[in-house]
């Protein structure tokens, strides 16, 4: 992990003086959780889970909400502010603030899409195949969720047969018994 965190601390600034990265992958294939170990490799880099800029309402449709509360301030080297979507309650909550820093984490379904590609540094595909992601993520959740889920994995699969992520990832993470296996992606220059 301490080698791909060296890695990217290496790489060019992709927007204003920050080098964001995508972790992308299947609902439930452990974006979440590779993200907070490589935030930690990088020294407490901030992550931004999409989960707090989608709703119910726009699962897929946020790009605009990102783009003005977070991608053109940090392009312009200034403090980020977004509202965080609370999923039970139905509604977004206080703002927050995200902070230009050398490597910012943006994880989530979309976080290798075509609008976003332009200013990532580097984007990561979790490489765990749908069925088992959403498989895990439906264990994960529960069964209060059972119906979210069956709408999810329909508007997923659209998402990705339109705006698939997975050809232009630079490498591909596989959670293993030891940590992570990461090797070059379908989009890697290696």
């Amino acid at each position: 992990m301490h080698d791909l965190a060296g890695r990217l601390r290496g790489l060019p600034p992709s927007l204003g003086p920050v080098r964001l990265v995508g972790v992308d992958g299947h609902a439930g294939s452990g974006k979440s959780t590779f993200a907070g170990h490589l935030a930690a490799a990088l020294g407490g880099a901030p992550v931004l889970h999409l989960d707090d800029i989608a709703s119910h309402d726009e699962l897929f449709s946020w790009t605009g909400r990102l783009t003005s509360q977070v991608i053109e301030p940090l392009g312009r080297g200034e403090r980020a502010r977004y509202a965080p979507y609370d999923w039970n309650l139905r509604a977004f909550g206080p703002p927050r603030d995200l902070p230009p820093a050398p490597v910012i984490l943006v994880e989530g379904v979309g976080a290798g899409r075509r609008a976003l590609r332009p200013h990532l540094a580097s984007l990561l595909w979790m490489e765990l195949p749908a069925r088992e992601s959403w498989a895990r993520g439906r264990r994960r959740d529960g069964a209060a969720q059972r119906e979210f889920w069956d709408g999810w994995t329909a508007a997923e699969r659209a998402h990705f047969a339109d705006d698939p992520s997975r050809p232009h990832a630079d490498l591909l993470v596989r959670a293993t018994p030891e940590g992570y296996g990461i090797v070059p992606g379908p989009a890697s220059p290696l």
